[in-house]
């Protein structure tokens, strides 16, 4: 599976215990008690298909493995430490470097450093030493095209038999007996199933393999009517169950835009809406709650259920994760991936998504979006 810059926050942890055990200053009988070598750690470092750096705080290299030499084109001759403002051409990774120990924070940038097109991801240590991982993004970008192309291929094969199917059944249940009428029925209900679940998956695989503010259309988009478009997705089913909606617009907030998909966005909504619904009692009430600040835009949407167990909190945005039977309020299953979709879609708009058990009862789920993205 090709490197995400997901995948890089969770390679970051591991190098960030690295950073410490190689820039400590410890003795040699507490490093003991740590587990591996130093020199064992800075051995798998060395090793691994991907261009490692590890900067103290004066920016001079302590450690940088093969992968990284060739990568910023540094004779094998050069050995640590290297002061990084003697090196050619690569103001744009000591920006970065003092970006991640500004904000304390994991820093991601694309860097095109002569014919050479670089992705960089910065983790900031003790003492404000930084981790630095390197990659080619011609190398990812090819890995990314070749498996969206597979599961493009996949789900087009799928997509023909279902639909001659689903032919087959409509033709079925014209000439239906009373007799077969409730399997015909059940054919096609699954039949449709399977076809949404082809589309949703063919959609998450997209959205999996963009990086952010990658392969989405930016336009402004007024909010508040986002929210009440995708409400009237829902809304025969909600009548269905007799569930209203109550939306908290005030001041400001009704009057809020960002710059952001309108499409996958609505699909963003109309998920967290369909999930709301589907643990809503009969004759229940779904709350939206909307409050912006000077860069962000917060979406609450909550319902009256019965909230949100332990195992839902840990695993919801997880592909194909389904919540505890015995919490649905009827028997309308989905296919599990609404909520990792909906994760997808706002983190390839620069925002995060949670979920939460609200004070009151009942699971809200808030979604943040930058009002202008710096993507």
């Amino acid at each position: 599976m090709p490197f995400s810059w997901v995948t890089a926050l969770v390679v970051g942890f591991f190098c960030g215990l690295l950073v410490k055990r190689a820039l400590s200053q410890t003795s040699d009988r507490r490093s003991r008690l740590i587990g591996p070598s130093r020199n064992q750690l800075l051995t798998w470092l060395d090793q691994v298909p991907l261009g490692w750096l590890i900067v103290d705080s004066r920016d001079r290299v302590q450690f940088i493995n093969t992968r990284a030499q060739r990568l910023l084109e540094i004779p094998k001759t050069e050995k640590p430490p290297l002061f990084l403002d003697e090196l050619d051409g690569i103001s744009n990774l000591l920006d970065v470097i003092e970006s991640a120990r500004e904000h304390d924070q994991p820093q991601r940038i694309e860097w095109d450093r002569g014919e050479q097109e670089l992705e960089i991801f910065t983790f900031v240590g003790e003492g404000e030493s930084v981790a630095v991982l390197l990659q080619s993004r011609r190398s990812l970008e090819a890995q990314l095209s070749q498996q969206e192309r597979w599961v493009s291929d996949v789900a087009h094969e799928l997509k023909t038999p279902l639909t001659a199917l689903l032919l087959v059944g409509d033709s079925l249940a014209a000439t239906v007996t009373d007799r077969n009428a409730v399997l015909v029925e059940r054919l096609l209900k699954e039949l449709r199933r399977m076809q949404d679940l082809v589309g949703d998956l063919l959609e998450l695989s997209r959205l999996e393999n963009v990086l952010p503010g990658k392969g989405i259309s930016l336009v402004r988009i007024h909010v508040p009517h986002l929210l009440r478009e995708a409400w009237q997705g829902v809304k025969p089913l909600a009548e269905q169950k007799q569930v209203k909606l109550e939306m908290a617009l005030v001041g400001q907030d009704s009057e809020v835009s960002i710059m952001g998909d309108g499409k996958r966005l609505h699909r963003a909504l109309l998920n967290l809406f369909d999930n709301a619904l589907r643990y809503s009692p009969e004759k229940g009430t779904i709350w939206v709650d909307l409050h912006t600040s000077a860069e962000w835009v917060r979406i609450g949407i909550q319902d009256a259920g019965p909230g949100l167990s332990e195992n839902d909190l840990e695993h919801m945005f997880e592909r194909f994760y389904r919540g505890d039977a015995s919490r649905f309020r009827q028997q309308r299953g989905g296919s599990g991936l609404g909520l990792a979709i909906v994760q997808q879609i706002v983190l390839t708009h620069g925002g995060w998504v949670f979920g939460e058990n609200a004070p009151g009862g009942g699971a809200r789920f808030e979604v943040r979006l930058p009002i202008s993205p710096d993507l």
